[in-house]
């Protein structure tokens, strides 16, 4: 069972929110962060990158910006940047992008179903970006981004939040990105019985994003249960921040592949390894995939589809991916690209940049790209099953949840 918990949420004040609001901060590069806090001093981005506020030379991991981001939390808390609610609520997080709508349940999770496999994962995490934010939820007492999570869809929930959102919303904005974001509170003590006791009946979650946010909300509360000498299991450490979506309302979209040179192979001699591995027809103009086992190539201003062969498709839920069919066929064994996490002459670019910036890659600094299928969120969910792990940038999901909107604070 789930326990999805409501809770005591920090919040923008209504006339602030467009302000704060602010995409997560592993969106951006440290210039890229610090640009967008210099043309608007009150996004969250000062807060969830705070090394934004700092002369560039000084170590973005040091001590001084964690206690940074504290400083500006409270004093946006104190001088009513934020406002804290009087009572624990669940929020309605609704998410509009070119006319499809998620909408998704804002609440707390429990460390516990982290630990214990109820809350499932589909990535690995990398050290220091684990340690960042650890450093980040210890320094400021409080979780500021929240985890996207997904579950399979509940009729019972649907119904609650199609209901909810007759009512009139807390915040409803458009962000420069065209995304239409708009929240709900719950304020109704039945309609928040109801969502938790939901959730019991729920026995898998799934982390769609976030997956060191969620690692980091989790040692932290292991750290502080070993310091605290009157522990329950009640504390807010307890519990992390996250918004929980159902799986019928996702979208994800390709996560293509650019490639800065050939492997020592002419553009004849590489087509022609392409074409003994897969079935390969040359197209007139920019293609996507259009099915699963099936990916678009950009090669010498030409874009071909591309087509795995049945014999080469295994029977298992990670090496069936098409992410790992193309690395797994082509990208290692042809472009000896055998560890993609490492390997700097291979970069990855989300969907949402089209296939324009696929062909700009190629025009400047890259040989070919890889235009995915996109991953599914039954593949997904069918990976963390197994309890096995999908290869590096294999899903990426729009919208992106914008932090600020909701903070969690610790109580102890």
């Amino acid at each position: 069972m789930a326990v999805v918990k409501p809770f005591i949420c920090i919040r923008p004040n209504e006339g602030e929110v467009e302000k704060i609001a602010a995409l997560p901060y592993d969106v951006y590069n440290r210039k890229e962060a610090k640009e967008v806090v210099f043309k608007n001093p009150k996004s969250f981005l000062a807060i969830d990158r705070p090394e934004t506020g700092l002369a560039d030379d000084i170590d973005m991991y040091a001590p001084e910006v964690y206690q940074r981001a504290n400083t500006i939390l409270q004093k946006w808390i104190e001088d009513g940047s934020f406002i804290r609610d009087n009572e624990k609520s669940y929020y309605i997080y609704e998410l509009t992008m070119n006319g499809r709508v998620q909408n998704g349940i804002v609440a707390c999770v429990s460390v516990d179903d982290y630990l214990n496999g109820v809350i499932k994962k589909h990535e690995n995490t990398r050290v220091k970006k684990e340690e960042d934010r650890i450093c980040h939820v210890d320094g400021c007492s409080a979780q500021t981004g929240p985890i996207f999570l997904a579950y399979r869809a509940q009729d019972i929930i649907s119904k609650l939040v199609t209901k909810i959102k007759g009512e009139m919303p807390i915040y409803d904005f458009v962000s420069e990105d065209g995304i239409r974001h708009r929240v709900f509170k719950v304020a109704h003590e039945d309609d928040c019985e109801l969502i938790e006791s939901t959730f019991t009946t729920i026995n898998q979650i799934y982390i769609a994003d976030g997956h060191h946010r969620a690692a980091s909300a989790v040692k932290v509360g292991l750290k502080r249960r070993e310091k605290y000498e009157n522990y329950t299991g009640v504390e807010e450490f307890n519990y992390f921040l996250s918004v929980l979506f159902p799986d019928e309302e996702l979208m994800i979209m390709d996560y293509n592949r650019v490639v800065k040179d050939l492997n020592g192979l002419s553009e004849l001699e590489f087509l022609d390894r392409v074409s003994n591995i897969f079935d390969v027809i040359e197209v007139s103009g920019q293609v996507r995939p259009q099915k699963k086992t099936e990916f678009a190539m950009y090669l010498s201003s030409k874009w071909y589809v591309c087509s795995v062969k049945d014999k080469d498709i295994p029977d298992d839920p990670v090496e069936c991916l098409d992410v790992s069919l193309l690395q797994n066929l082509l990208l290692g064994p042809v472009l000896g690209i055998n560890d993609p996490t490492t390997d700097k002459r291979i970069d990855f670019v989300g969907g949402i940049r089209g296939l324009d910036e696929l062909e700009r890659r190629c025009a400047t600094d890259c040989k070919v790209a890889f235009a995915m299928y996109p991953t599914s969120i039954d593949e997904l969910f069918n990976v963390a099953d197994a309890n096995l792990l999908m290869p590096p940038k294999s899903t990426w999901f729009e919208p992106k949840l914008r932090s600020g909107l909701f903070i969690h604070e610790f109580e102890w």
